[in-house]
């Protein structure tokens, strides 16, 4: 029996929750990965999957072996890639978790990271906050990108400033033949020797709009247990304001499609409006009365040693030319 391989299958289900899918991400067929995990059984001498017709998950024995199978994958991709790359050359893969509204951002974050390190294979994967830092915990991230209020403080995990996300009000509505251009404003906010990227935004943008009007527009909202809804939710009880969504969903891209069609309005922060196509009657308003500003960070295990594609991807994201990027794109509207 593999071990190694074993341990990978193990973690492919967990992930999945499926024995098809993780068989399928593994690259084996499903009686194979099945076979494997009752020899790793057999091996421990306990039994690790709760199993009906389905998984049903882990047992508590279960869930031990999984954190030391973690712990052990990781531990093999850092001397691979230690073993792989070169001075200056990092080699590797870095699987990279991110809440969906800050998802723009690391998708960027990726690209340049291949752009300077063509070596390394970046995973990105669009995951709750709770599951980023369940990662984090369990060494089957790397590094997250999210919301820095849920873990400021928390032992065992770093933070890196990124950006603070600055919301709008996008809806649809009659078109606007007098459109005005606008660009993100504070593109270089807090950057020494940056040179303030002007950023165009191709949409109808509007005055700023009073969360307390924003709720009187039929709405779309994430779902109750996404930790940027808890935001929204936040200001809307501050405001002693009752909303009842007429959509909700756990899909930034259906805000934005559902905004398209139209006749409905969702609040987005800079990163999802600067993705925005433009069309007819499309528009965005900054949001005031409050201003909402909320912090997001990267965020990584302090319990471990970076592998060498984490270092650079570190070191990528404490750039000034990387941070003026992603606040280009993420920050504060005006007009032009």
């Amino acid at each position: 029996m593999n071990l190694i391989d074993a341990y990978r299958y193990l973690a492919s289900l967990e992930r999945h929750r499926h024995f098809g899918r993780a068989a399928d991400a593994c690259h084996i067929t499903q009686p194979a990965l099945s076979n494997a995990l009752r020899a790793l059984e057999s091996h421990l001498g306990v039994a690790i999957v709760r199993r009906s017709r389905q998984f049903e998950g882990f047992t508590p024995e279960g869930q031990e072996v999984l954190a030391v199978a973690h712990r052990i994958l990781r531990e093999q991709e850092t001397l691979v890639q230690d073993l792989a790359s070169s001075a200056g050359q990092p080699r590797g893969r870095l699987v990279i978790g991110t809440v969906p509204t800050a998802l723009p951002i690391a998708a960027r974050f990726a690209a340049w990271l291949v752009r300077h390190h063509p070596g390394i294979s970046p995973q990105l994967r669009t995951m709750a906050s709770q599951d980023i830092e369940s990662g984090l915990d369990d060494l089957s991230l790397d590094i997250g990108l999210g919301f820095a209020e849920r873990v400021q403080g928390r032992t065992g995990i770093d933070l890196l400033a990124q950006y603070e996300e600055h919301h709008h009000l996008l809806w649809r509505g009659a078109a606007d033949a007098g459109r005005q251009p606008a660009v993100f404003a504070s593109a270089s906010e807090g950057h020494p020797g940056s040179a303030g990227l002007a950023i165009p935004v191709a949409l109808a943008v509007g005055a700023p709009i009073p969360w307390a009007q924003a709720v009187e527009r039929p709405l779309c909202l994430l779902t109750p247990e996404m930790h940027h809804r808890a935001l929204l939710e936040r200001v809307f009880a501050d405001l002693g304001l009752q909303v009842r969504p007429v959509l909700e969903t756990d899909s930034v891209l259906a805000l934005v499609v559902a905004v398209q069609a139209g006749p409905l309005a969702a609040v987005m922060p800079g990163a999802l409006v600067a993705t925005v196509a433009p069309a007819p009657g499309l528009h965005v308003s900054p949001l005031t009365q409050p201003d909402l500003r909320t912090p997001i960070a990267f965020m990584t295990s302090a319990r471990v040693r970076p592998s060498r594609a984490l270092e650079a991807a570190l070191a990528l994201a404490g750039r000034a030319d990387w941070l003026q990027h992603a606040r280009a794109y993420s920050g504060a509207l005006a007009l032009t």
